[in-house]
Formats: structure tokens, sequence, C-alpha cells
């Protein structure tokens, strides 16, 4: 089966076109870039075995990475929030990841995942001191374009029992290797024949899902969470800003399912679909099931936004 072959019928925020390129790409790991079948860690990482790391998705257009410094500043702060040397400077992972892009001749429409582990331990246990190698990074970057027909499918979503909990927990605003919570949940949708799973936050309210923030809009204004118990999505503030600097009525605030069920059109953000349409919360139909008028526009606003950036970048 191809590397890109869909294994169900779901839609994902994640579906993208299939590319042949990424049977043959290099892979960044620890200073050497090498092919796709040879990218190797061992069973004695911290993020194998434990899923002691953090990450960060990036996109590439035009030449550009988009808001890079913004997914920099997230790195490096979860990094210093779980005690993590990452073991490279700001300079040199960003040196690490154009020699990436360069290795593969890559110029857009890739999507890169930056991986950053505690590194190999010398006992199979969890205690930080045990990593005594240093840590580990890895860089892939792929031929990724987002398949656009999801905007006339939609994304189903189904409320789970799941929930994005307390900071004191685990942080939803740490971008962990330790995904297991969300992939829960999203198993939990998927047997109920949705795509994603909508999550609520501790207290009951509409928070995200598995895997984006979560949107709606009522009577022309932007609604979302009030940001406490999900991911600082860089694509969500983007979306904020784009709407407060286009006269769009936004508000992070509580709200129920009552009111996400009685939405006039909902939709995700995330760094790889940028913004996807939802038409089913729950087996309740959302806009008539097609893209409304505000998701459009902000679709349209944003992909000026990164338009202004690959022209800035090049002046």
């Amino acid at each position: 089966m191809p590397i890109d072959t869909p294994i169900s019928h779901h839609v994902s925020t994640h579906d993208a076109a299939a590319d042949d390129r990424n049977d043959s790409i290099l892979i960044y790991v620890d200073g050497q870039i090498v092919p796709r079948d040879d990218a190797k860690v061992s069973v004695y990482d911290s993020g194998f075995m434990l899923g002691d790391g953090i990450w960060e998705g990036l996109r590439l257009y035009d030449g550009v990475l988009s808001f890079l410094d913004a997914h920099l500043d997230r790195l490096f702060e979860a990094a210093l929030f779980i005690d993590l040397d990452i073991g490279m400077t700001r300079a040199e992972l960003v040196e690490a990841i154009w020699a990436t892009l360069h290795a593969n001749a890559m110029h857009t429409d890739v999507h890169l995942r930056v991986m950053i582990t505690r590194g190999r331990k010398r006992k199979p246990f969890q205690h930080p001191h045990l990593s005594i190698f240093g840590s580990t990074v890895v860089i892939i970057a792929e031929h990724s374009r987002p398949d656009d027909s999801v905007i006339t499918r939609g994304i189903r979503l189904h409320t789970v029992p799941h929930h994005r909990g307390l900071p004191l927990t685990q942080d939803a605003k740490l971008n962990s290797h330790s995904k297991l919570n969300c992939i829960i949940a999203l198993n939990h949708a998927l047997r109920a024949g949705a795509d994603e799973a909508l999550m609520l936050d501790p207290f009951g309210f509409v928070n995200t899902t598995n895997a984006c923030n979560f949107f709606i809009v009522r009577d022309g204004a932007v609604w979302t969470s009030t940001g406490d118990y999900c991911m600082n999505g860089i694509t969500r503030q983007k979306v904020i800003d784009l709407c407060r600097t286009n006269e769009i009525a936004v508000f992070e605030r509580n709200f129920s399912l009552l009111e996400a069920y009685g939405a006039d059109e909902a939709f995700l953000t995330g760094t790889f679909g940028a913004q996807t349409p939802v038409f089913e919360i729950d087996g309740r139909e959302i806009g008539n099931s097609t893209a409304g008028p505000v998701f459009h526009r902000i679709r349209r606003l944003y992909k000026d936004l990164i338009a202004a950036q690959i022209e800035a970048a090049g002046s």
C-alpha cells in the first residue's frame, strides 16, 4: 500500500494529496540527514519509551516557513517547562530545518514535524537522570498539500467523555509526545462514525478537538473557547487577530454544546489544514452542510496573510 493511501472512509483535517516523492525523502536525525528507511532512534529513547518529548508542526510556503518565530517560541517554552535541554540554540535548530529542506530540494507545500526527546536512556525507567546521552532531534519534511475536497465534504465531530484537562494534570498547552489522551478520544469518535473528537473542558464547556482548535459562528460573530484548556494554537491566534483587525466580532468565551449545536457555522484551525469546516456535531447538521460566508472570508484573509509574509520575505 502506498504510504499516503487513506486507510478508511473517514475525512481528516490532515488529509493530503498523495505524493510519491515522500517515499524517498531524507530525514534529519541528530545531525545526520539520512534516507527515510534509515531514519531510526534507539528503543531506549525517551520519546519511544515514555512519550517524553515535545514537537512542532511547520508549513513551508514558497520558500517561507510560516510563523516560524511563534512556533519556536512555543517549542522552547515547552522545553523550559519540562526541563529538557534541546542541545541546540534557536539559530542552530533553524539551520538544521533549512538543511533538511535543502537536502530534499523542497520549496513549497511542505509540512515539517520537528521532534525533540530527552534522548536515549541508560535503563528503561522514567527518571530523567537516566537520559545521559543528550537529546534526540528529528526533523521530518514531507511534500504535503492539504486535500481541498475537505472544504466541500466537511468534518463530522462527536463529543467524547475524555476532556482536555487542568494544567495540574497535564497542561493542554504543552505540545508533547504524550498524545494518548487525544488518541483515545479520537478512537471513541471514530467508533461513533465521526471524523474527529470534540473534547470539553473540565467544567463541561466546549473546548477543542483531539487535533485542532474549534470555532463556531453565531449571528456573524466568531466564538472560540477561553483558551485556558486547549493548545495555544498558532493558527488559532492568527484567526483571532485577523477577526479583530478586519471588524469581525470575535469572542474567547465559555459556551456549551447547546450553543454549538445551534451555530450557523463551525470550523477547525491547525497548522496543516489552516481552516477546515465542520458540517456535523453529534449528528446535528451545522450550516446546511456547507462552508459558510464567515469561514470563507477568514480563509481568504488567512491566505492573504501568508501571501504578505512571502512578499515581505522576498523584499
